[in-house]
């Protein structure tokens, strides 16, 4: 009789489509977690998102909708949504978040919540965002070296490594895979946003472990050479000040007598009356590690525009003086990109609304591309980013000797011929 009840019938399929909400939510965490697997590769849906157009030599992305989604941290359970966001991630007003909250756009497990819900164990939070990537340099990626174990390119300067902030299609490993149908690499080391020069990927586990080992036990020679203000001291200079992050969130680092141990030698190339050439030869790896000592040493990089900012004061930092607290620091950095729109552009820093580097998807991929609709094709801005061009050197095992990569290395070239050698000078 149970069985012909309305009431019965209707609590019976209520309790079905909870079953069924349940079931999406447990998939939605089983992919959520599969993304936090160290495994290469996006899947063809993700290389299918949007398509690439060049304008004003620019690289540039057709705008496109994507998810953002994360799970609840521990330290997050029992605090108002909106409270969170604006505390943890403070790149974007509050205000930014509670209008997101309350369209819709940001939802927890899928469902609208108010700004005042508090999160729970395992919530799911996931923002919908109309995403407009930024313009990079239209350079070909040069393909140095292909074998079935390695690749070796030439990164050009302005190209994240991976997706990370503002960057997803316009980084070297969706370009890699969509024009190049190079798929599944194994990332070795990476190169900042800002860098151009060689960059090694592993096409097999077992070389990306081999070539890992080889960074790990200094088998690998890096060298970077950068332009900076001012005259560089012309013998050698090694400086040993430690750095300390700052904000992960935003990317940002200073020495700092309770940071870890830096170690990078330093050694004039050429000086035109305005500006040196200097040769980098960091030996740790640290966040930002040649920036922030040439920022340290009073000689920032010229268009640095993160550590070449008065926002570090009057004299940007030089000798470790900054002249106020860094959640002071924070809050002056964001002001100023709120004006500017530079900040958590490095490729390493986490400027999105829940993470920087974007986790792969560890499916199959391929190399076509849908062609957005003609609505949805609206350019981006025709601003050109900032950029800057310190070419990389590398010398790993089995290769040729370091070799300056870019056209600024062009000049650079002649002025290492009859390098006067000097002893290290030490600044500690």
């Amino acid at each position: 009789d149970a069985e012909f009840n309305p009431n019965f019938r209707r609590e019976k399929r209520k309790a079905e489509e909870e079953s069924l909400d349940n079931t999406d939510i447990k998939k939605a965490k089983l992919e959520t977690k599969a993304l936090k697997a160290k495994r290469p590769g996006f899947s063809e849906e993700r290389y299918n998102e949007t398509s690439y157009y060049i304008e004003n030599g620019l690289r540039k992305v057709y705008p496109y909708y994507f998810t953002f989604t994360t799970f609840t941290k521990g330290r997050w359970v029992g605090e108002k949504i909106l409270d969170v966001f604006a505390k943890e991630f403070r790149a974007h007003p509050a205000e930014e978040y509670e209008r997101c909250i309350k369209s819709g756009t940001l939802t927890v497990n899928y469902e609208k919540v108010d700004t005042d819900y508090r999160l729970k164990h395992n919530d799911l939070l996931a923002n919908i965002v109309h995403r407009h990537e930024t313009p990079v340099l239209a350079r070909n990626i040069a393909i140095l070296h292909l074998d079935e174990d390695l690749v070796v390119l030439d990164k050009p300067c302005s190209l994240p490594v991976h997706p990370c902030g503002r960057y997803r299609h316009n980084t070297v490993v969706f370009i890699l895979a969509k024009e190049y149908n190079l798929k599944n690499l194994r990332t070795i080391h990476r190169l900042d946003r800002l860098t151009s020069g060689l960059l090694l990927f592993g096409r097999t586990p077992k070389k990306a472990r081999e070539m890992e080992q080889q960074i790990r036990t200094r088998q690998v020679t890096k060298e970077y050479v950068c332009r900076v203000e001012g005259e560089f001291p012309r013998e050698h200079v090694e400086c040993n000040e430690p750095i300390e992050v700052v904000s992960y969130k935003i990317g940002v680092c200073k020495v700092s007598p309770t940071g870890k141990d830096c170690r990078t030698e330093f050694q004039r190339l050429s000086f035109n009356g305005k500006t040196s050439v200097v040769l980098c030869r960091p030996h740790t790896g640290r966040m930002h590690q040649i920036r922030v000592h040439l920022q340290y040493l009073g000689y920032p990089i010229v268009n640095d525009p993160l550590y070449n900012h008065t926002v570090f004061g009057p004299n940007k930092a030089k000798g470790g003086i900054i002249g106020k607290t860094d959640e002071q620091l924070i809050q002056d950095l964001i002001k100023i990109h709120n004006a500017e729109n530079w900040l958590g552009m490095d490729g390493d820093a986490e400027y999105s609304m829940f993470k920087g580097r974007e986790k792969t998807d560890n499916e199959e991929e391929g190399s076509q591309r849908n062609t957005p609709s003609p609505k949805e094709k609206s350019p981006v801005s025709n601003n050109s980013p900032r950029v800057t061009s310190p070419p990389a050197l590398i010398a790993p095992t089995g290769y040729q000797s370091p070799k300056a990569i870019g056209l600024s290395a062009v000049e650079m070239q002649p002025s290492m011929v009859g390098a006067e050698a000097a002893p290290p000078k030490t600044l500690n």
